[in-house]
């Protein structure tokens, strides 16, 4: 019986070496953000190496990329894909979980050339003109659609991939209205290359709302929950280490190629640490009336469906 239960436990460390990390592969739309840097950051500084946990990250060019992933299975988790996007896909089967929010709010800004007949709050958009999103089903689309519903007024969405994508594209003619999340634009608007028509968070449905979350491959989360448990202990924690570490901002600074103290600003100014808080999707009420008007879902979801969608930290 002792041979046995030795010959049982040298066959648990074969297959699970003492110290050897748990590996989740995250897909992370926009590389160059505050938040998107998180991982990247918080791997440097051994928080996750500390909750047993290696990350494999690549990028996206958008949330609906970033969605794709996981339903996939190339990547575990999917950080930042519009909520509403996320919406639609589970209704229609994905194997998709929310185990986390992302941003509540968001730092986007909407801009034009400097010289386009377009004014501030999108005032001056003519029907033909083109109104830039990254990729279907993420949040820059639904903040797009948001607009047109709220401001009342019709451009033609155009998907432009990711930020400095899109920021191209504006400066150079090919799209009338863009998309930016700081640092990315905040020169050109100061040179007064480009202006700024418009904030995400003038949108009361973008400020306070969970437009953003955090997701999961189904599959590999009912294999491995305690990976993804440690997993948001450890996002939880760099999030905190950002804003409370003073090496923080240089790290950034070098993330991002910009100077530290555009790092600072756009910290400070642009991604207050509420944001970016885990724990619930904020006026999801709300949210789903919004995917059955813009066509994420077909009806209300059923408190059995939310159940089975929202697993989120529990503390």
């Amino acid at each position: 019986m002792k041979t046995k239960l030795l010959l049982v436990a040298l066959a648990t460390l074969i297959a699970h070496p003492a110290g050897a990390a748990d590996q989740l592969k995250l897909a992370i739309g926009q590389r160059g953000l505050w938040d998107s840097s998180i991982a990247e950051i918080g791997t440097q500084f051994g928080i996750f190496a500390k909750h047993g946990l290696e990350l494999q990250v690549f990028y996206t060019s958008g949330g609906g990329e970033t969605q794709q992933a996981v339903i996939s299975g190339s990547a575990d988790i999917g950080v930042s894909p519009g909520t509403l996007g996320v919406l639609g896909a589970f209704a229609k089967g994905a194997p998709i979980r929310i185990i986390a929010g992302e941003a509540t709010g968001t730092a986007e800004y909407y801009f034009v050339k400097a010289d386009s007949a377009v004014q501030k709050n999108f005032k001056g958009v003519k029907p033909e003109m083109t109104l830039a999103y990254s990729t279907n089903g993420s949040g820059t689309h639904i903040t797009a659609l948001r607009f047109m519903k709220d401001y009342g007024f019709t451009a033609k969405l155009t998907a432009t991939g990711n930020v400095p994508a899109t920021f191209t594209q504006v400066m150079t003619g090919q799209v009338d209205i863009g998309f930016s999340t700081p640092p990315f634009g905040l020169d050109a608007l100061a040179e007064g290359r480009a202006r700024l028509i418009a904030l995400a968070n003038d949108l009361p449905s973008v400020r306070n709302q969970t437009v953003r979350v955090t997701i999961a491959n189904a599959i590999d989360l009912a294999r491995r929950p305690d990976v993804y448990r440690r997993f948001i202990a450890a996002y939880r924690e760099a999030i905190d280490w950002m804003y409370s570490d003073p090496r923080a901002i240089e790290a950034f600074a070098k993330y991002a190629s910009i100077p530290p103290a555009t790092a600072q600003t756009v910290r400070d100014q642009f991604y207050p640490r509420a944001m970016l808080q885990l724990d619930e999707v904020k006026g999801m009420p709300e949210l789903i009336q919004d995917a059955i008007a813009f066509k994420y879902v077909p009806a209300v979801l059923t408190q059995a469906q939310l159940d089975e969608l929202l697993q989120l930290p529990k503390r």
